[in-house]
């Protein structure tokens, strides 16, 4: 009752580690989405290109997405500039995610395109079997 009740993905709130973590200099606004055959991540980062985007697998099932060194746009010093929040900055961002069990790894996609990086991670078609493991008991050791 319990295993359904607190199954995935609510098992990970509260015995596991966040199923993300962020920090960022520039905010990356994530959608996380699931179709029959894989998870699909859409991340807005403007201003970086596919060089300045880093998509790496850790530890297992951690998936790290990474932007470093936005554009900055030069200054002339002949302009008065009255707010600069754009360009005033190489920020970047990172969002560490833990991938369910059910994923293939070594199959990610990555793709950017229009301020947009899309993660393909495909799924197995069948579930992976149970960890659990009978064991037998006795009377004496």
């Amino acid at each position: 009752m319990a295993e359904g009740l607190f199954g995935y993905p609510f098992r990970r709130l509260f015995w596991s580690p966040p199923i993300f973590r962020q920090w960022s200099g520039t905010t990356a606004l994530m959608d996380w989405f699931e179709s029959p055959t894989a998870h699909i991540f859409k991340i807005d980062v403007p201003g970086f290109s596919k060089d300045d985007i880093k998509v790496q697998i850790e530890e297992g099932n951690i998936l790290h997405i990474k932007g470093e060194g936005g554009k900055e746009e030069p200054r002339e010093k002949d302009m008065l500039w009255h707010v600069a929040e754009r360009g005033s900055g190489k920020g970047g961002f990172s969002r560490e995610i833990e991938l369910p069990d059910n994923v293939k790894a070594d199959q990610i996609k990555a793709q950017v395109e229009n301020g947009v990086l899309t993660v393909v991670v495909p799924k197995h078609a069948t579930p992976k079997p149970s960890k659990v493991r009978n064991i037998h008991v006795t009377s004496k050791l």
